[in-house]
């Protein structure tokens, strides 16, 4: 069966308003977001957020979603999440399954198109097991994300395959009650730079790149979120964005 996904027209103008103005400012103390001007206007984007908690489903979109962008992200998620009801929503809410073991043809190749029709696709480069993620250490990427988009810009000419770094990071990391959050977004990555004719290769050097790129963007955030003075994600200066 071919992949698909579906943005549902009456449920997401219902979740993610809800999750962006009050489920998320009720459970935590402190949002801050650096980086607004690092998020692209318009193209094919993939976002590749870090994955430290189950909160990152309404994080990413609260930040690069239709609100600030203009558009609904889509969701590459393991397989294993879309299980009944929450399989049910991420499914009406554009996200689309993948055996991160055993990817399929049908799966690379839808995410293909959406980034061909100018899509915003999330992928966690680091996959899904938030065990192994909980720390603040980044874990070694899944070659995966890179190849996909190198895939995507070869299919067309100038297609202009961007992927943004996203640090989402915790505080404490354990996510309690009241904690606050930073969220770090970085430069766009341009995949064309990277099209060399080696798929192989330009994969692991796209890969170790956006590694770096979140590492740096780690390294930035946790130097500074005890003193940090960045303005909240609810404050009077983002009112346009919630």
């Amino acid at each position: 069966m071919a992949a698909s996904s579906h943005v549902s027209p009456w449920l997401t103008p219902i979740v993610y308003p809800i999750g962006r103005r009050l489920v998320l400012p009720f459970y935590f103390d402190k949002i801050e977001v650096s980086g607004w001007e690092n998020l692209p206007n318009g193209g094919p984007v993939i976002v590749a957020p870090t994955h430290r908690s189950r909160w990152d489903a309404l994080m990413v979109p609260a930040i690069v979603g239709k609100v600030a962008t203009g558009r609904d992200p889509r969701f590459m998620v393991s397989i294993d999440e879309m299980k009944g009801i929450q399989g049910w929503f991420i499914s009406h809410l554009g996200g689309f399954a993948v055996d991160v073991k055993r990817p399929s043809i049908s799966t690379l190749r839808h995410g293909v198109e959406l980034l061909q029709q100018g899509e915003m696709l999330v992928i966690f480069p680091e996959g899904g097991d938030l065990k192994k993620n909980r720390e603040c250490t980044l874990n070694s990427l899944q070659p995966g994300l890179a190849r996909l988009a190198l895939q995507a810009e070869s299919s067309q000419p100038d297609l202009g395959v961007k992927i943004l770094p996203l640090g989402i990071y915790y505080n404490p990391p354990t996510v309690p009650w009241r904690c606050q959050v930073r969220i770090s977004i970085g430069s766009p990555i341009q995949v064309g730079d990277y099209s060399t004719g080696s798929i192989k290769k330009d994969a692991k050097q796209l890969t170790q790149d956006l590694e770096l790129a979140l590492k740096q963007l780690g390294s930035k955030t946790q130097a500074t979120v005890e003193q940090d003075s960045t303005p909240s994600l609810y404050s009077d200066r983002k009112e346009s964005f919630i």
